[in-house]
């Protein structure tokens, strides 16, 4: 394959790129930052500039690319993660507008499949049960009072929609991944919650009956590349491990695993008027199934549980740590 990754220095595109190019793909990594091509091409991969809310520009970059596939993971979140809602505007725009343009872009050029990355919050906010929600199930009327909140579902519906809409069409083979919530050592916001947690600076949530499904980020990558490569025209694949848990255990699995002192718990009030958006999204419940992935693209996960992953993630913080420490003493 010659595979285009529009919003590939991101959390996900990282490691994406690098499982491509160990499988022999050719790699063409999108990026709207020019200070982050040699990046792109320390991996492997060919870099490309290119802003996706400019359709004409995208249009020339893709078609100079000349990709058989293409992979949406355009987001333009603040490093640490989203704290307030107004930090999902510029990606509630990438993924209304930045996929019309992409999408039009890849059909132009003549590619065969696209991927996009969809998320567990195209669901809505609050309760939706203690049933893991299957891809067939479809999904719940949006209920979002709140316009900020509501204006991110229906972002995420409006770029599974136009997606699924295009390949019904017979215009172009495309296939919506929707990610639980995306954790890993090279995740600039999962670096923060261990940091934070270190300092004791990241609260629980007090009384909080929450249940959400995660995806440690290596998984998250081999999933893209078996939709990539074998996934199945028109579908939608839940992208998230075995065991569903809720942001309280996660964080107190995190802190375990690195050594932290186990953090205080704050009341939900009081969270939600430092950040409503934070507050909304880690006291979902909503476990998903990923039953379909596993049968129909032959996926395997590496870590089935977060407990696995955090593992990993703290060993590989510590090799990180120490390496850094080492590196002013071995330049004296």
């Amino acid at each position: 394959m010659k595979v285009f990754i529009a919003g590939a220095t991101g959390a996900l595109g990282l490691p994406l790129v690098r499982a491509l190019v160990q499988r022999g793909h050719e790699v063409i990594g999108m990026t709207r930052s020019t200070d982050k091509q040699p990046l792109l091409k320390r991996l492997g991969a060919r870099a490309v500039v290119a802003d996706a809310l400019d359709a004409a520009g995208l249009a020339q970059a893709v078609r100079e690319a000349a990709p058989t596939h293409v992979v949406h993971l355009l987001t333009a979140l603040p490093k640490n993660g989203p704290m307030r809602a107004a930090d999902l505007a510029a990606t509630n725009a990438l993924r209304i507008t930045g996929t019309a343009n992409l999408l039009e872009a890849a059909i132009a050029a003549g590619v065969q499949r696209i991927v996009g990355e969809s998320f567990t919050t195209v669901y809505g906010y609050g309760n939706q049960g203690v049933q893991a929600w299957a891809e067939e199930d479809g999904l719940p009327p949006i209920r979002e009072t709140d316009a900020r909140l509501r204006a991110t579902v229906e972002a995420l519906r409006s770029l599974e929609a136009q997606l699924l809409s295009a390949n019904q069409q017979g215009r172009i083979e495309a296939i919506v991944l929707r990610y639980g919530m995306i954790y890993g050592p090279e995740s600039a916001s999962t670096r923060s919650m261990l940091q934070m947690l270190r300092k004791r600076r990241l609260p629980l949530i007090r009384d909080a009956d929450a249940l959400a499904s995660w995806i440690h980020i290596d998984d998250a990558a081999t999933a893209t590349v078996a939709a990539l490569e074998r996934g199945r025209p028109g579908a939608i694949y839940n992208i998230v491990d075995d065991e569903p848990v809720s942001f309280n255990q996660f964080v107190r699995t995190a802190a375990q695993a690195i050594g932290a002192p186990q953090p205080y718990a704050l009341p939900r009030w009081l969270l939600s008027l430092l950040s409503p958006l934070m507050v909304a999204t880690l006291t979902n419940r909503l476990p998903l199934a990923n039953t379909r992935a596993k049968r129909e693209l032959g996926w395997r996960l590496q870590f089935p549980g977060y407990r696995q992953g955090l593992e990993q993630v703290a060993r590989e913080s510590q090799a990180h740590g120490e390496a850094m420490r080492a590196a002013p003493q071995a330049s004296r």
